[in-house]
C-alpha cells in the first residue's frame, strides 16, 4: 500500500510502526456552528482509508477531536448570552447527527481540548525545562520556533523566509523573543473561560491541544496524522516542534491532507453567498449522495461542488442502488441453488474488479478508480445476473458489491420508504407535543423526518411537507 506524505513529497509504501495496528489522528471541527461541507471532506476521506486499512486487517485506534474552546466559539456564547460550554455541546451533538448520516463512523475516541487542560499544562512545563518554551510577564507562554532546528520541514518552509514575511511587534509585558514564536498558553479576558496554570488564569493555545490529545489517546509515536491541507501551516507543522521537542521522538510517519472543496470554481464564502452547511444538502439530497460526491475525486485534488456534479452524482449512486435491488428481486424468484459451471468462471472473472478496486485504494486511496470498478461490477451484474441464475451466484455478486461500497462507506440497500400515513401520524404527534411544550419531543420528530427524507415547513395554514 502506497500513500503520499506531505512530510516527503512522495509516495511511500505504508509500514506501521506496530505489525497489524494502525494509529491515526484526524483534526476535528472547531464546534461554533453547524459544519459545513467543507469540514466533511476529510471526515468522509478519512473514514474511508480507516475503513480500508480495517479491510485489509489492520487493527485502526483512530482519534479525532472536537475544538471545544476557541475565540469563535466565546464569540457566539457572548452573542448569545450563554457559557462557551453550551454553545460545544450544542455543536458536537449537531456535528454527531451529520457525521451519522454521512455514514462516517463514530472515532474509537473524540477528546475534548477542555478536558484534557491538566496534561497540556504538563506538556507546556516540560517544554519550558527542555528550554523550548518560556512565559513573558502577563503569563503568557511562547514556542521557541528556532530552538527548534527542523522546524518548517512538513510544510517545506524555510525559517529565513518566514521571518522575512513577519514584522515583529514589542508590546510591554508581552515581548516574544521572537517574531515566529508561537503561543502554548494565553491569559484569560473579561468573561472568558479560563484554567489555573503556573503562569496566570488563561486558557491554552490552539496547537498544544492536538499534541496533547494524540499522546494521551495514541502515544508519543503515530503512523498517521491527517487533515485538510490548510492545516500543514501553521498548526501541523506547530505540532511536530512541539510534539517532538517535549517527547524526543518522531510524532507521525505519514502525513495525509486532502486538498480544498470549491463551490462552482470559487472559494466558499459567506460574503460570496455560496457558503453550505451539511445540513442545508441534507434538505435537497440524502447526505450518500454528498458522500458518492466527495469519493467521485482523489482526496489530493481539488474538488468543485456543483449542483450538476450532485446530480451526476445521484445518478451514479442510483444506478449502484438499482443493481442491487434487482439482484436483490432475483434471489427471491430464482429456482436454482447451485453454481453451474459458467457461473463459476463468470465469479471468477468478476474478481478482476475486486483486484482493480483494491489496486486503486492501494495507491494512495485513490476513490475516484476505486467507484469506477464498482461500475464496472455493477455493469457486469447487469449483464450476467437473471431470473435464470442461481442463488448461490446472485448472492456471490449482491456480497461482493455490499462489501466494496462498505469500504467506501456507501450503503446500498435502499431504506423502505415511509409511508405518507405514517408521517402524517408523526407530524399530528409532533403539533401535539408542541401545545404540551415539550419542545424536546417535538425536535426529535422533526429530526427522525428529515432522516427519513422529509422536510417540514411550518406554515400559517399548518405544517406541510415534501420528501427530499
Amino acid at each position: 500500500m502506497k500513500v503520499y506524505n506531505t512530510l516527503t513529497k512522495a509516495k511511500e509504501e505504508f509500514k506501521s510502526i506496530e505489525p497489524g495496528k494502525v494509529r491515526m489522528y484526524v483534526c476535528g471541527p472547531t464546534v461554533y456552528n453547524l459544519i459545513h461541507i467543507g469540514n466533511a471532506r476529510p471526515m468522509i476521506v478519512f473514514d474511508t482509508v480507516r475503513r480500508y486499512m480495517e479491510y485489509k486487517g489492520y487493527e485502526v485506534n483512530f482519534v479525532s477531536n472536537f475544538t471545544d474552546i476557541d475565540d469563535k466559539i466565546i464569540k457566539k456564547a457572548i452573542e448569545e448570552g450563554v457559557e462557551a460550554s453550551e454553545i460545544s455541546e450544542r455543536y458536537i451533538a449537531e456535528c454527531k447527527k451529520d457525521m451519522e448520516a454521512m455514514n462516517v463512523r463514530p472515532a474509537t475516541k473524540h477528546p475534548l481540548a477542555t478536558e484534557e487542560i491538566s496534561d497540556m499544562l504538563e506538556m507546556i512545563q516540560t517544554l519550558i525545562e527542555k528550554g523550548y518554551a518560556y512565559a513573558v510577564e502577563d503569563g503568557t507562554v511562547y514556542f521557541r520556533t528556532k530552538k527548534f532546528a527542523e522546524y518548517g520541514k512538513l510544510s517545506h518552509k524555510n525559517l529565513e523566509d518566514l521571518q522575512a514575511g513577519h514584522r515583529e511587534i514589542k508590546v510591554t509585558g508581552n515581548e516574544k523573543e521572537d517574531a515566529l514564536d508561537f503561543v502554548l498558553w494565553k491569559p484569560k479576558k473579561d468573561g472568558e473561560p479560563y484554567w489555573d496554570s503556573p503562569w496566570c488564569k488563561g486558557r491554552p493555545g490552539w496547537h498544544i491541544e492536538c499534541s496533547v490529545m494524540s499522546k494521551k489517546y495514541l502515544g508519543d509515536e503515530i503512523d498517521i496524522h491527517a487533515g485538510g491541507e490548510d492545516l500543514v501551516f501553521p498548526h501541523h507543522e506547530n505540532e511536530i516542534a512541539q510534539s517532538e521537542a517535549a517527547n524526543g521522538k518522531e510524532f507521525a510517519k505519514y502525513w495525509l491532507h486532502n486538498a480544498f472543496l470549491n463551490i462552482d470554481n470559487r472559494k466558499m464564502s459567506k460574503s460570496s453567498g455560496n457558503f453550505f452547511t451539511v445540513r442545508d444538502i441534507s434538505e435537497k439530497y440524502d447526505l450518500q449522495v454528498l458522500r458518492f460526491f466527495m469519493l467521485s475525486a482523489h482526496y489530493r485534488s481539488p474538488l468543485n461542488f456543483s449542483e450538476e456534479l450532485m446530480e451526476a452524482s445521484k445518478n451514479g449512486l442510483e444506478r449502484i442502488l438499482t443493481a442491487v435491488e434487482n439482484l436483490k428481486h432475483l434471489i427471491s424468484v430464482t429456482k436454482a441453488e447451485e453454481l453451474s459451471e459458467k457461473e463459476r468462471n463468470q465469479l471468477e472473472e468478476s474478481k478482476g474488479f475486486v483486484q482493480k478496486f483494491e489496486a486503486s485504494m492501494e495507491d494512495d486511496f485513490n476513490t475516484a478508480d476505486a467507484v469506477s470498478a464498482v461500475f464496472e461490477l455493477v455493469k457486469y451484474a447487469n449483464t450476467t445476473a437473471s431470473a435464470e441464475s442461481s442463488k448461490k451466484y446472485l448472492e456471490e455478486l449482491r456480497s461482493t458489491i455490499h462489501i466494496l461500497c462498505d469500504i467506501l462507506g456507501i450503503m446500498v440497500e435502499k431504506e423502505e420508504e415511509i409511508l405518507d400515513t405514517e408521517i402524517e401520524k408523526l407530524i399530528e404527534e409532533r403539533q401535539n407535543a408542541r401545545k404540551e411544550k415539550n419542545f424536546g419531543r417535538a425536535d426529535e420528530i422533526r429530526d427522525t423526518l428529515l432522516e427519513k427524507g422529509i422536510i417540514l415547513e411550518d406554515t400559517r395554514e399548518g405544517v406541510k411537507w415534501k420528501r427530499a
